[in-house]
C-alpha cells in the first residue's frame, strides 16, 4: 500500500512540474511583428490574428501596459493572445521590442503603422533598423495600396533592392484581404 501511494505521490508531482513548466512557457511567437502608432501610445503585437483584432475594433481585449516607455513617452501596448493573456515574461513581443531576442532569420513578416502610412518588413534586421532610426532609404512604395488607402512602403535592403518584393506584396495582399 506504501508502495502504491508513493508511486501515486511520485506520478502526481510529475503532472504537477510538467503543468507548472507548459502553463509558464514561453508562447514566443518571433515569425512576425506588428507596430501600430495611434494617439500618444504604441502598440505591438507579435501575431497578425490579435493585430488584425486591433486594427478592425481600436483595442485588443488582454494587454500589457507600460505607461510613459516609449522612446518619446508614449505609453506601451503590448496586445496579448488569449494564450499569453495572463502571462509577464516570456513574450515574443516583449522580448522583440526589449532587444532581448530577434525575429526568424527566414519567413519573417512585420508592419509599422505610422502617420498614415503601413511600412511593411520582410526581414527583422530591417525593421529593427526602421524602429531605431524611422526611415527607410530603401523602399518600393504604393500610394493608396493600403486596406483604407494607406500608402505601403515596402521596406528593402541591400540583397533585394534591385527587384520589386512581389512575395512581400503577395503576403501583404493575403493577410489584408478583406
Amino acid at each position: 500500500m506504501t508502495k502504491k501511494f508513493s508511486l501515486g505521490l511520485s506520478a502526481l508531482s510529475i503532472a504537477l512540474s510538467c503543468h507548472y513548466s507548459f502553463a509558464d512557457a514561453p508562447h514566443y511567437n518571433v515569425n512576425d511583428y506588428y507596430q501600430v502608432h495611434q494617439e500618444g501610445r504604441i502598440y505591438v503585437f507579435d501575431d497578425f490574428k490579435t493585430y488584425a483584432g486591433f486594427i478592425k475594433n481600436g483595442e485588443t481585449p488582454f494587454r500589457l501596459t507600460r505607461i510613459g516607455a516609449g522612446p518619446s513617452g508614449e505609453t506601451l501596448v503590448f496586445g496579448l493572445s488569449e494564450q499569453d493573456k495572463t502571462m509577464r515574461t516570456g513574450l515574443g513581443s516583449v522580448d522583440l521590442y526589449d532587444g532581448k531576442t530577434a525575429g526568424i532569420a527566414e519567413g519573417f513578416y512585420g508592419e509599422v503603422v505610422k502617420d498614415g502610412r503601413i511600412y511593411v518588413f520582410g526581414d527583422w534586421n530591417d525593421q529593427k533598423a526602421f524602429l531605431a532610426v524611422g526611415e527607410a532609404p530603401l523602399r518600393y512604395t504604393q500610394i493608396g495600396a493600403g486596406p483604407n488607402g494607406e500608402t505601403v512602403i515596402y521596406v528593402l535592403n541591400e540583397h533585394n533592392k534591385e527587384q520589386k518584393p512581389s512575395a512581400l506584396i503577395a503576403e501583404f495582399n493575403r493577410k489584408h484581404a478583406n
